[in-house]
């Protein structure tokens, strides 16, 4: 897969998970007569959205020329 095409995704997928961070922030959890349920774990859908938030951004960098690996030239010296 190309990296435009898996930051895309990755983009959409990030979307996704704001989407239910603002819905598990409007109401946790929930009771219908004597049912009740509950949504996903916060804590969890941070995580992730700050994984993708960091997966993206290291996307972007490498489309950009910039990606976090590079050469070193070593010059051993006698002592």
């Amino acid at each position: 897969m190309a990296k435009a095409d898996r930051l895309r995704r990755l983009q959409q997928r990030l979307g996704i998970y704001y989407r239910a961070e603002e819905k598990v922030l409007a109401g946790q959890s929930y009771r219908i007569g004597n049912r009740s349920a509950t949504r996903a774990d916060l804590g969890e859908i941070r995580r992730t959205i700050n994984d993708l938030e960091n997966q993206i951004a290291m996307l972007e960098a490498q489309l950009a020329g910039h990606g976090r690996r590079k050469a070193y030239r070593i010059m051993p010296r006698d002592l």
